[in-house]
Order: C-alpha cells, then sequence, then structure tokens
C-alpha cells in the first residue's frame, strides 16, 4: 500500500438503516490505511497513533467510525475496509463461524471490563427479587454477562457452560432475575427501563459511564479472554502496514496513554 499524509477521523454520518448501524466517513486520499472502529475508545486510541505516531512511521490512517459490531466485519470481508478494530477474538471466532467470514485476529491491544450498571440500586445486593437485567443479545458478549453475574454469585451456570453460555444455562437464580437480551449499543439506554444492565465497557463510556466507579461489579482482568485487538481478512496478518500498525497499537506511548485517559476503565494489554 502507498500512503500519503496523515489523515484525521471521520467526520460526516451515514446511517446504515438496514442495521441499525451508522458509520462516519470523510474523503480521503487514495492509500490511507482504511480501518474500521468503535469511537471509544477504539477510535480515539486509532486518532492518537494517527496525531502523534503514524506519521514517523510512514503511515496515512483514515478511521471509520461504527456504532454496531457487525457491520465493521462485514465491510473488512467485503474488502471496503483494510482492518478493523472494536472486538474481541470470541466474538470474532463467533461471527466466523456464523457469517462464513474468514477474518483473522492479529493484535492484542487492551480491555474494555464488562460492567453490571444500574440506576435503580448502588450495590449488587440491592437487586431486588424479580429485577429485570438487560444483557447483550450477541452469543459471545451474553455468555460474557451471565459469567460475570455467576462469577459475583447473582447465579449459577450449568457447568461447563462457558462463553456460549444462554439463560437456559442459568441453573441458579435465587433472585428470579428476568433477563431481558438487547442489542449491544441499546444497553446503555435501557437503564431507565430495567433495574440493572451488563454493558460491554466501549458503550458505557459513550453514554457517560465510567466503568471504573460506577459499574456495581466489574470484570477481572487476569487471565481474561476479552481483549480487543487489531482484525483483518485472512491472509494479511503479515502486510507490512498492518505490522506496522501492530506494533504501533502495543506501542508504550499507546499504554501510557491509555493509562492515562481510561484511569483503569481500558487496561493495555500486556
Amino acid at each position: 500500500m502507498k500512503f500519503g499524509r496523515i489523515v484525521g477521523a471521520a467526520a460526516l454520518a451515514l446511517s446504515l438503516a438496514a442495521c441499525g448501524a451508522s458509520q462516519s466517513a470523510t474523503s480521503e486520499p487514495d492509500g490511507a490505511l482504511k480501518i474500521g472502529a468503535s469511537p471509544v475508545p477504539h477510535g480515539e486510541i486509532l486518532a492518537y497513533i494517527d496525531e502523534n505516531l503514524a506519521e514517523a512511521a510512514g503511515l496515512d490512517l483514515e478511521i471509520v467510525e461504527f456504532t454496531d459490531y457487525v457491520q465493521p466485519n462485514v465491510q473488512l470481508s467485503e474488502g471496503k475496509l483494510d482492518a478493523n478494530f472494536f472486538q474481541h477474538k470470541p466474538y470474532l471466532d463467533d461471527f466466523n463461524a456464523s457469517k462464513g467470514t474468514d477474518l483473522a485476529f492479529v493484535t492484542p491491544v487492551h480491555l474494555e471490563p464488562l460492567g453490571l450498571y444500574s440506576k435503580k440500586v448502588t450495590e449488587l445486593g440491592g437487586l431486588a427479587d424479580g429485577a429485570t437485567v438487560a444483557v447483550p443479545n450477541d452469543a459471545t458478549n451474553l455468555g460474557r454477562a451471565l459469567k460475570l453475574l455467576a462469577d459475583n454469585g447473582v447465579v449459577t451456570l450449568k457447568e461447563g457452560a462457558g462463553t456460549a453460555a444462554t439463560e437456559r444455562d442459568v441453573t441458579g437464580n435465587p433472585k428470579n432475575l428476568k433477563f431481558e437480551p438487547l442489542e449491544a449499543a441499546q444497553l446503555p439506554r435501557s437503564l431507565d427501563d430495567v433495574d440493572a444492565a451488563v454493558i460491554n465497557g466501549n458503550y458505557a463510556m459513550e453514554a457517560g459511564l465510567k466503568p471504573a466507579s460506577d459499574a456495581l461489579t466489574l470484570e477481572k482482568g487476569e487471565d481474561n479472554p476479552y481483549v480487543n485487538g487489531l482484525v483483518v481478512a485472512a491472509g494479511q496478518e503479515r502486510d507490512p502496514d498492518i505490522v506496522t500498525l501492530g506494533k504501533l497499537l502495543q506501542d508504550q506511548k499507546v499504554k501510557d496513554f491509555i493509562a492515562q485517559k481510561y484511569a483503569g476503565s481500558v487496561t493495555a494489554a500486556g
């Protein structure tokens, strides 16, 4: 790939009504490395690289922002993107298996701990009998949400349920919680209507929540498989520009940026 001047993040919002998604982009010079990303924190991390590290590394970045978890993979598989940065490997593996895509996880970058949030109670033990808890409706994040609840003694899961757990794997539910699966992006808005919601870190931060202080409970970082990273079409892992971007995403300056900006709500991998 050839690269010209540095380009910033996208600015023009486009509606993708068929999927309930939105993306933003600007007209960029040919040769830019086009990367799909969730706005927070992924787009912000890429913008930091674009503004501070990319030029010296010979990269010209075009950042295309998405507010859903489907279109970045669809557009990558269709060749409309060179890479994306929004997901963890369990989600990617499930997407490849269910959609027939052939995308590859390249570089681990950071963890956004999944958290339980509420506008009705201030502590986990305050959930009432029969409370409604909203959870992500995609397979891997639903299992992840149920594991978070199980790890905190709120429910018990069938042995071996793992990341593919569903409501059918809940074997113990002493508070008779009702689960309401919703699209992950809708979960912050659901807080006015449910007793609590398990929300992905990026959507929590986009909604103005501070995971490190606002969550009733957060995932633990140790041995957590849900590290977000750079993804490309299979076969492009050794593309020189992808390799360079992967190294920049793991640069100590980027790790310092993550630590300073997100104050524990996002943690750098490794």
